[in-house]
């Protein structure tokens, strides 16, 4: 797996990636994403692929002055094709958002995740991020310690 900038050559594999039933509940469509990040100059968006097909999408923002101390350093979204789901992808995917905040000199990273059943805050539980007890726009926050 390797990570890549959104560009013309993988723009419709990408919008085209497709959840598991049920998940669509829970997190954005790509191609929202894509258009929150194109107006949002903090955001970090990249793609996961594997030889030439899109397997994830993860979306950070990296904005230090936000008045909100979870937004700073934040997972904004992440979606793993349905396919593609439990082969690492997703942790791949934040593990490569954390080396960016380690490259900028930070030492933690939060996500927001909304409760429910098929909902990711198993995921994100696993991979290390501690709920902080706060809610930002109806969503649970986690923190990661890098």
């Amino acid at each position: 797996m390797r990570l890549a900038e959104l560009s013309r050559h993988n723009l419709l594999p990408a919008v085209s990636l497709s959840l598991k039933p049920g998940q669509e509940k829970f997190v954005d469509p790509v191609v929202s994403s894509i258009a929150e990040a194109f107006v949002t100059p903090t955001a970090w968006s990249r793609l996961v692929i594997e030889d030439d097909d899109v397997l994830g999408f993860i979306m950070g923002n990296f904005d230090p002055g936000n008045d909100v101390a979870a937004l700073r350093a934040v997972i904004w979204r992440l979606n793993v094709s349905a396919q593609a789901q439990g082969r690492g992808v997703g942790r791949f995917a934040v593990d490569a958002l954390a080396d960016e905040a380690r490259r900028r000199g930070l030492v933690s990273i939060t996500s927001t995740w909304e409760r429910g059943d098929g909902g990711p805050e198993g995921f994100y539980l696993r991979l290390g991020f501690v709920p902080t007890g706060e809610v930002i726009h109806g969503e649970s926050v986690g923190v990661l310690t890098l």
